[in-house]
């Protein structure tokens, strides 16, 4: 039987997962609402449910985040951020295009961003 705190880690990452694919459904669309100075509505109600999606989950998984000590808004953000740019970057798959220098500076970017959260307020 698994302990309480693997099991709120493991609740925590599959609706982070969730959450993050979400939100990167509604960012990947977004960047394609406006075609030829047109709203394309078809885009626009993907990307609207994407992030409906994704920060109703993402309100679910702060309970989680909280019963497992996970209380900083610092941290809870960065999570969620680090799981929805890693999806934008796969789900589009525009990462693997860039060359490798450019992949190692997204990432140092992102290990970055997680240093100062932890740093100045988590």
């Amino acid at each position: 039987m698994i302990s309480e705190q693997v099991r709120l880690l493991l609740i925590i990452i599959a609706i982070t997962v969730l959450s993050g694919i979400g939100d990167s459904q509604g960012f990947i669309h977004a960047a394609k609402i406006w075609e030829n100075n047109k709203l394309v509505w078809n885009e626009l109600g993907k990307s609207a449910f994407g992030f409906a999606v994704g920060i109703t989950l993402y309100w679910f998984v702060l309970k989680y985040m909280q019963a497992a000590g996970i209380a900083a808004p610092e941290m809870q953000t960065l999570i969620w951020f680090s799981v929805t740019i890693l999806g934008v970057a796969i789900i589009s798959k525009n990462f693997f295009r860039w060359q490798t220098i450019d992949q190692i500076v997204g990432v140092v970017v992102l290990a970055g961003v997680a240093w100062l959260m932890i740093r100045t307020g988590g």
